[in-house]
C-alpha cells in the first residue's frame, strides 16, 4: 500500500496566514527585535522565500514604509528591473490609486542603447525609468547594474526615487551595488530598502513591494 496523503490545508487564504503565524512565531523565538511599521516587510520577504535571514539583512533608510505608502496612494508609477517581478505585483490593489507598474528590460531601444554602451539592458532601463518618470518607485531584485545606475543617477543629481527597494541576487557586483547604494540613499536622504549580502531577487523584490501596497490599503497580515 501506498503512504497515506498528509491532511493538508486547502484554502490559500488560511494558508497565508498560518504562514504569517509561523513567521511570527518563529521571530518571537529567535528574539528579533523588528520596529512595527518594517514587520510587514520583513516578514513578506521571509514568506517568500522561506529564509529567515531577512529579519537580519534588510536595511530600512529614510523611513521608506511611510514613503512607500504614500507613493502607492499617489499613484506613483512603480518601474521593475524584471519581467518578473513586475508580475509578482499585486497591480489591481494599485488599481484604486491609479497606480501601475512597468518594466523596460523587452524594450527593443534599451537593448539598442546597451549593446551599442557594451552593458546591462538592465542599467539602461533604469536610465530610461529616470527620465520617463520623475520620482518612480524602483524595485530592484535582480540586476545589481540596475542598482548601480540608480544610485549613480541618484549621486549625479537632478534623480530622486520616491522609494528604492534593492534586493538584487547573486555573486558578481551585487554586495558592493548594495553597499554603494545604501551609502548614496543615506547621504541624498531618498527612502529604501536595501538586503545587504548576497541574497535577494525578484520574488523577494516583488513581496516587499506587495507588503508595502497592503500596508497602504489597510489589508493587515
Amino acid at each position: 500500500m501506498g503512504e497515506s496523503i498528509p491532511e493538508i490545508v486547502r484554502d490559500p487564504a488560511a494558508i497565508e496566514r498560518r504562514s504569517m503565524e509561523i513567521i511570527g512565531d518563529e521571530l518571537a523565538r529567535m528574539k528579533k527585535e523588528i520596529p512595527t511599521e518594517n514587520l510587514p516587510v520583513v516578514k513578506r520577504a521571509i514568506h517568500a522565500s522561506a529564509d529567515f535571514d531577512y529579519a537580519e539583512n534588510l536595511c530600512f533608510l529614510n523611513t521608506p514604509m511611510e514613503a512607500g505608502k504614500g507613493a502607492v496612494k499617489a499613484g506613483i508609477p512603480i518601474v521593475t528591473d524584471t519581467n518578473m517581478a513586475k508580475a509578482g505585483i499585486h497591480v489591481s490593489s494599485l488599481t484604486p490609486y491609479g497606480g501601475s507598474v512597468s518594466c523596460f528590460m523587452a524594450d527593443p531601444g534599451v537593448a539598442a542603447i546597451a549593446n551599442e554602451k557594451g552593458t546591462t539592458r538592465a542599467e539602461i532601463a533604469m536610465e530610461k525609468a529616470a527620465r520617463n518618470f520623475r520620482a518612480p518607485v524602483l524595485v530592484i531584485g535582480n540586476a545589481p547594474t540596475a542598482l548601480i545606475s540608480v544610485a549613480r543617477m541618484i549621486e549625479e543629481g537632478g534623480f530622486a526615487p520616491s522609494l528604492v527597494i534593492g534586493v538584487p541576487v547573486g555573486f558578481v557586483n551585487v554586495e558592493e551595488s548594495k553597499e554603494y547604494a545604501a551609502k548614496v540613499c543615506r547621504k541624498f536622504s531618498i527612502p529604501a530598502i536595501i538586503a545587504m549580502g548576497r541574497k535577494g531577487g525578484s520574488s523577494v523584490a516583488a513581496a516587499i513591494m506587495n507588503a508595502i501596497i497592503y500596508e497602504a490599503a489597510g489589508r493587515k497580515i
